[in-house]
């Protein structure tokens, strides 16, 4: 009997020993991109909106430069934006992403 194996990851970008970027928060940084709310992107993701806050707030902390700017909420609502050096990151993930997926999939054990 032949058995195929393959190869399966979960692909994340570190600063020091902190991940920092994953599918997850990209996901959740596209939708930020799409809706202009991270309150809609979290309810669009199914996702509470302190556990989507804490994500952005720890990738801005620990970023070079932030990601998203958060302007709180007043009398028209709040609003989210992802920066330039938010979009060049969701960017080099989905490149790395890509090329790993290329890789485990042309691979058998």
């Amino acid at each position: 009997m032949n058995t195929k194996y393959s190869i399966s990851y979960r692909f994340w970008i570190t600063q020091g020993n902190e991940p920092f970027l994953g599918k997850g928060r990209v996901e959740l940084l596209l939708k930020i991109q799409e809706f202009g709310s991270l309150k809609k992107a979290s309810e669009a993701l199914k996702m509470s909106y302190r556990k989507a806050y804490y994500a952005i707030s720890h990738v801005n902390k620990i970023a070079e430069k932030p990601l998203v700017i958060i302007k709180r909420g007043g009398k028209n609502g709040g609003s989210s934006e992802l920066t330039l050096h938010g979009i060049e990151l969701i960017e080099r993930f989905k490149k790395l992403s890509k090329e790993f997926d290329e890789f485990t999939n042309s691979k058998e054990l």
